[in-house]
């Protein structure tokens, strides 16, 4: 049996579904929330919400979910436990990325990000797949599941967000998938998502990530300092990759009551993942790819700091910044 017929077999006793996405969900999850919704749809189950933590800060994501008039209600607006069967689309770990309880299991997970299993009773988890999208593009047409514009739009972008665009080691599975929900997209739209203006408070983050940057070798750490934007720290991560001579780069900031990581690695020889996780796995949830990843440390780590957000970054900038480089197995420069 294939895992489209696996999950239709569970769908298919299914007559509510809640589909939790991932705290400020990116495209890549939230085409796969609207492509699951789609799926179950298609096996009459009665009522499908999708669900969400945190906030959609980043302004193409916001422009994503107001173009595709995408449904989405807040994780604290949702009574979860009140449906027959939970979805986490990419992610997979309860307590993880979410504002959602550890204590609650999901039914089904699709994700492409590498973990242990949980036990759910569907589990398709392929780290050698690039994006969560295009494991959901096999489902819908295994089980010719209508692929309408709205749906091959959002997949469409997604897959170039999540790895075409910056070509971040995509398998030839996210190309074969891009040209099957090509021929049904709207490329004006797209066109229109890409076009998407950066708010004032992305610039700004970027613009402190720039002045605070502290390169070693070919690497390079900054901070985007206190910020609302949590979408800006991948953003200012990918900016500062474009520095001539630079690889490797993470970026932190404090985001509401943690400071945030963002990395990324175009160095073959680096898997900025085990990275993050060898530099602070004890002091938070990290993890990710070869290429991206990112983590979350509770500042009560440093709660007689916490107060005032320079003394904080401050206190905590050389310590990051030391156990990356460190992590690394970078010397301080003389």
């Amino acid at each position: 049996m294939s895992r489209a017929a696996e999950l239709s077999s569970v769908l298919e006793t299914t007559e509510s579904l809640v589909i939790v996405c991932h705290d400020s969900p990116d495209p890549d999850c939230l085409a796969s929330a609207l492509a699951l919704e789609a799926i179950a749809s298609d096996h009459d189950v009665d009522e499908v919400t999708i669900t969400y933590g945190g906030e959609i800060s980043h302004q193409q994501n916001r422009a994503f979910v107001n173009m595709l008039e995408i449904s989405l209600e807040s994780i604290e607006h949702t009574d979860v436990e009140a449906y027959e069967r939970i979805g986490f689309v990419d992610h997979s770990q309860p307590g993880g990325n979410t504002e959602l309880s550890a204590q609650i299991t999901p039914d089904i997970i699709v994700d492409h990000h590498p973990a242990a299993s949980v036990g759910a009773t569907f589990e398709d988890v392929r780290s050698s797949i690039g994006a969560t999208a295009t494991i959901f593009v096999e489902y819908l047409d295994d089980l010719e599941v209508e692929l309408t514009t709205r749906l091959a739009s959002a997949l469409l972008f997604a897959l170039h967000r999540e790895r075409l665009d910056f070509v971040r080691d995509p398998t030839r599975r996210e190309y074969e998938a891009a040209l099957a929900v090509y021929p049904d997209a709207d490329l004006e739209t797209l066109e229109q998502l890409y076009g998407s203006a950066f708010s004032p408070g992305t610039i700004d983050a970027i613009g402190q990530a720039i002045a605070s940057r502290e390169r070693r070798g070919s690497s390079l750490v900054a901070n985007v300092g206190k910020t609302t934007e949590t979408d800006a720290l991948p953003q200012a991560a990918d900016y500062l990759l474009n520095l001539e001579g630079v690889d490797t780069v993470l970026v932190y900031g404090i985001i509401g009551d943690a400071i945030r990581l963002s990395a990324r690695s175009i160095d073959p020889r680096i898997h900025i993942g085990e990275t993050l996780k060898t530099g602070f796995d004890e002091l938070g949830q990290v993890g990710g790819h070869h290429d991206m990843a990112g983590g979350r440390i509770e500042l009560g780590l440093f709660a007689d700091e916490a107060d005032d957000a320079d003394v904080l970054l401050r206190f905590v900038g050389g310590r990051l910044t030391r156990r990356f480089f460190d992590a690394l197995n970078l010397e301080d420069e003389p």
